[in-house]
């Protein structure tokens, strides 16, 4: 990072509590953590380790109990069209088309009709789905309209994407060819990604740092640094020593949370 330029995303020790049957339960603990302008950063860890939780404060979509999160410096306060969220359900609009999809949210926002018409062209050139263009959520392959989603936010002028295991519904060929053309949308646009996963492959194929947090409550308990050059051979010596190292981190934290 930069010694001049601030981080665009800034979590300051923030911690998530959630009311639940006259219970509190504590979602996420002390969670500090910066992410650089233009960082491809992958969380991973066990299911209830708090990943999503940081993920929707960060999108604005929960506010943090303790601490803060910044971008730019500046207090997250609720959504903005800067944070864009693609899920694994993809959230698409059954009733609209590809281009309908995608233009929405230049559409809400008043755009002139040729400002909307030059972007959404743009986007679906940039996802590779000019034919399917003008047809409906519904005649297309879940690959298909996870690059719908991802076009849909991009159109939005997301400066942060925020992925929660966007692949993690799809078969392994779609999932693979799908990491490939992300992280070529990633190197041609210089977007920030932060990017919700299970998967340690996943992590190492995509991220620049993988950061992994443990459950109960939900920590950050290391943020590893992916010095492989791309692309990344998933068979290569250094690749699985890697997978190795961050499976054996996940699992000591699966014996902290058992214990």
């Amino acid at each position: 990072m930069s010694e001049t330029q601030p981080p665009i995303l800034s979590l300051r020790n923030v911690g998530k509590t959630f009311e639940m049957q006259g219970r509190r339960i504590e979602a996420l603990h002390d969670a500090s953590l910066d992410v650089a302008r233009g960082e491809f950063v992958c969380l991973i860890g066990a299911s209830g380790c708090g990943k999503s939780t940081l993920l929707r404060i960060v999108a604005g979509f929960e506010s943090a109990s303790t601490g803060e999160a910044l971008m730019w410096g500046r207090p997250i306060k609720g959504p903005d069209p800067s944070r864009g969220m693609v899920f694994q359900d993809y959230g698409l609009f059954p009733w609209l088309t590809v281009r309908d999809n995608i233009g929405f949210g230049p559409a809400s926002r008043g755009r002139p009709s040729r400002e909307i018409k030059q972007t959404v062209d743009h986007f679906v050139d940039l996802v590779g789905l000019g034919k399917f263009a003008d047809v409906y959520p519904h005649q297309l392959s879940g690959g298909m309209k996870q690059r719908v989603a991802i076009a849909r936010v991009l159109a939005n002028e997301a400066e942060v994407v925020l992925m929660d295991e966007p692949f993690g519904a799809l078969d392994a060929m779609t999932r693979e060819r799908l990491q490939d053309e992300l992280l070529e949308l990633w190197e041609r646009t210089k977007l920030t990604v932060l990017f919700v996963t299970h998967s340690i492959e996943e992590a190492i194929v995509l991220s620049k740092r993988v950061i992994v947090m443990s459950a109960g409550p939900g920590r950050i308990d290391n943020d590893i640094e992916i010095g492989l050059p791309r692309p990344r051979d998933v068979s290569g010596a250094e690749f699985n020593d890697l997978r190795r190292s961050l499976s054996a981190k996940l699992h000591s934290h699966h014996g902290k949370v058992a214990a």
